[in-house]
């Protein structure tokens, strides 16, 4: 399929060109040159160029195509039989080479075809013994040889403009992707972050609010363990902003699950034992992070829906690859509750290369598996 109109330099370069050679030959007093009807059709031939180009600027409709490609063949004929020097014939090689682009390869290729088997019809007529005459068949020969050259330069001019095309798109496609990708991990980022934090602050406040008759010390420690909460919440909101403007600190694992578990007390959530296991060097950071957040979710979960008392978080790293293993002694789990939260988990540890189980804990309560293939930390 045509793509789009021809490479605008060809025709005047070629228009320029005939002219040259025909002002010269009127001059030299060869051939039988009319210079008037010469120059006139060569001038019409670029004002059709012209006006197409800002008729049609992207690219011209086949029937419009269709018939100024016979109103320059037309002039092409005017102004070869006006033209003594003999180089207007050279004119023809614009006739596929504008087809490719109005028509595509098959009709260029065929109108190529036939305007060298016209020109050789036309010396036959002319000279039955014209294959005898080295001039003529150097002249079909040199003719057959510009329609060669110029359906190659339209082939190549219409693949790289395609290839430009689909580039474009391409690229296009993986900008989207990117920012789809990037406005997918700022949502995990945003649940696994101030969900677990706005969690625990709506607990607390129920307790507060709870309490509130029965024991006003108790309200009041709730409150304020709200207010902590919020405060860790703004240090995360701050540290992830900071994370994107910059390269921060080496991400450390057990760091962050011993302040996640010691946020728990602070908070007033269920008690979270936490045992760690190997060592973090040599494991790729995305799957450290992955465990993590992994880790967050559970006890988020823990908290919020099974009303756990008791949450133990598991972490260990060998040579095999890293698993994080979270129990709680909770109401258990269904899988039609499943939301956000979990599918955001899903996602991290896909991305890192791993796989995540979840189902009912042995003795009542909910486990939580993540497992990660050790991968070569970049």
């Amino acid at each position: 399929m045509p793509i789009s109109r021809p490479v605008p330099w060809v025709s005047p370069v070629l228009y320029g060109a005939v002219l040259a050679a025909g002002l010269y030959a009127w001059l030299a007093g060869l051939g039988d040159t009319q210079p008037v009807l010469f120059a006139g059709g060569l001038a019409a031939l670029a004002g059709i160029d012209l006006l197409e180009r800002r008729r049609y600027p992207a690219r011209t409709p086949r029937r419009p195509a269709a018939a100024l490609l016979g109103a320059r063949i037309a002039l092409f004929a005017a102004v070869a039989a006006v033209d003594g020097s003999g180089l207007s014939r050279a004119l023809f090689v614009l006739v596929p080479f504008t087809a490719y682009f109005a028509f595509g390869r098959a009709i260029a290729v065929a109108l190529a075809a036939a305007g060298a088997l016209l020109l050789m019809t036309a010396g036959a007529v002319a000279d039955p013994r014209w294959y005898a005459d080295v001039e003529q068949v150097s002249d079909l020969l040199m003719f057959c040889v510009g329609l060669v050259l110029t359906v190659s330069m339209a082939a190549v001019a219409v693949e790289e403009r395609r290839a430009r095309a689909e580039l474009a798109a391409s690229t296009a496609r993986v900008a989207e992707l990117s920012a789809t990708a990037e406005r997918n991990r700022v949502a995990r980022d945003i649940h696994d972050d101030l969900g677990h934090h706005l969690t625990a602050i709506v607990l607390l406040l129920e307790k507060a609010t709870a309490f509130r008759d029965l024991d006003s010390g108790a309200a009041d420690r709730a409150v304020l363990d709200a207010h902590g909460s919020a405060r860790r919440a703004l240090d995360d909101v701050r540290r992830s902003v900071r994370t994107l403007r910059e390269v921060g600190e080496p991400f450390s694992l057990s760091d962050a699950l011993t302040d996640l578990v010691a946020g728990q007390a602070e908070d007033g959530g269920p008690t979270v034992v936490l045992e760690f296991a190997g060592e973090e060097s040599g494991h790729d950071a995305a799957a450290l992070r992955a465990l993590y957040r992994a880790a967050q979710e559970g006890i988020t979960n823990s908290r919020r829906h099974a009303r756990a008392t008791l949450v133990s978080v598991a972490a260990t790293l060998d040579a095999a690859g890293a698993e994080l293993v979270v129990r709680d002694d909770g109401r258990g789990f269904s899988p039609e509750r499943e939301g956000y939260g979990l599918l955001g988990m899903r996602e991290r540890v896909q991305l890192a290369g791993g796989r995540v189980d979840i189902g009912g804990a042995s003795g009542g309560g909910t486990r939580l598996t993540v497992t990660i293939p050790r991968r070569s930390a970049p």
